[in-house]
């Protein structure tokens, strides 16, 4: 993974994800694939299956990535929570921050940044799930207006063991309109 240190006095910007950030994309989640349960996946996505992906949710959600001097730092994301209608306006939400951007209110920009953009698209509820034990998401996520409601117990299988995951949920908006 390419280092990044922003300076001190940088500016870092929230923008929209684009194509070209494949690369950066697949370099910050790789680790969490290849070195933690905290995705449950078993491969890390190269460069170009992450843009696909980003862009496919970026369609019809929305897909945030913070940049700063050209080097992107991390970025969120707010999916289809399940796939009947009236599940339209909760949205399951995830944020990933490159190791050296970690620990310095980014993870929260993004999240106030992309509830910004579904609040105005009509959603009504956030969704995060975390891999548990991980006390670090877990105070985020409530220092953010996350409770916990619930546990999938061995939810997930991977490096020998089965990993629990928590529920934590989020009100975004509350006006009741039509996600479709």
């Amino acid at each position: 993974m390419t280092s990044v240190s922003p300076p001190e006095r940088a500016t870092t910007t929230i923008r929209r994800v684009r194509p070209t950030d494949g690369p950066a994309l697949s370099a910050i989640y790789a680790p969490f694939v290849t070195d933690s349960a905290i995705s449950f996946e078993y491969e890390a996505p190269d460069g170009d299956t992450m843009a696909q992906r980003a862009l496919v949710i970026d369609a019809t959600h929305a897909w945030l990535v913070a940049e700063c001097n050209g080097q992107c730092l991390g970025y969120a994301y707010a999916g289809e929570f399940r796939s009947r209608e009236a599940y339209r306006g909760t949205v399951e939400v995830s944020v990933y921050l490159h190791q050296a951007a970690r620990g310095r209110s980014l993870g929260a920009r993004l999240y106030h940044a992309l509830f910004a953009i579904l609040a105005d698209q009509g959603r009504r509820m956030a969704i995060a799930v975390v891999t548990v034990p991980n006390p670090v998401s877990v105070r985020f996520h409530e220092q953010l207006g996350f409770r916990r409601i619930g546990v999938i117990e061995a939810a997930g299988y991977k490096f020998g063991r089965a990993h629990d995951v928590a529920y934590y949920q989020r009100e975004i908006g509350q006006d009741g309109r039509d996600c479709s």
